[in-house]
C-alpha cells in the first residue's frame, strides 16, 4: 500500500504521462512490478495508460476524492495485520478462548485502521509532500526528494 501511494504522489506531481521505467527508478523496482500494480489501479479508473512514444501512465482521479482506504480497496482489500490467530490445535480449549479474545481485537484495529484510511485522500498526501518540499528548499528533482 505504501508503495502504491509512493507511486501515486510521484505521478502526481510528473509533468504528462510517466513511463513505468520512470516510476520503478523512483521505486527501486521493477519496471514489470508498476506495470502489474497500476494493471489493477486502471481497472479501478484511479490511473490511466497511454501506449508508444510519450506514452506512459497518467493519473485518471480527482485527488481530493480519492481516500487511502479507496486505493486499499483497488489493491484488492489485503491483509491490513501481520498478526494472527494460532490455528494448529482447533481443537484445544485454551486455544479457542485465545482466539476468540484476539479476534475481537483484531477486528477492533482493523475497523479504526479501515476509518482512518477512509479519512485521508491522495490530495492530503500532496499537501503533505509539499509542506516537507518546501522546508527543504523547493528543489524537485527524484535525488533531492529522495534525500535523506
Amino acid at each position: 500500500m505504501s508503495g502504491v501511494l509512493h507511486v501515486l504522489l510521484h505521478m502526481a506531481e510528473h509533468e504528462g504521462p510517466a513511463t513505468s521505467e520512470v516510476l520503478a527508478k523512483a521505486m527501486d523496482t521493477n519496471p514489470v512490478v508498476i506495470r502489474r500494480t497500476m494493471a489493477g489501479l486502471r481497472d479501478q479508473g484511479y490511473v490511466r495508460s497511454e501506449k508508444g512514444h510519450g506514452g506512459g501512465w497518467t493519473l485518471a482521479c480527482d485527488l481530493s476524492k480519492v481516500t487511502l482506504r479507496d486505493i486499499y480497496a483497488a489493491l484488492g482489500s489485503p491483509s491490513l495485520l501481520a498478526m494472527g490467530n494460532r490455528t494448529e490445535a482447533p481443537g484445544c480449549l485454551v486455544e479457542q478462548a485465545v482466539n476468540a479474545a484476539l479476534d475481537q481485537a483484531f477486528d477492533d484495529a482493523e475497523a479504526l485502521l479501515l476509518a482512518r484510511l477512509g479519512e485521508v485522500t491522495l490530495a492530503m498526501l500532496s499537501a503533505d509532500f509539499h509542506a516537507r518540499l518546501v522546508a527543504r528548499g523547493g528543489r524537485r528533482d527524484l535525488h533531492s526528494v529522495h534525500a535523506s
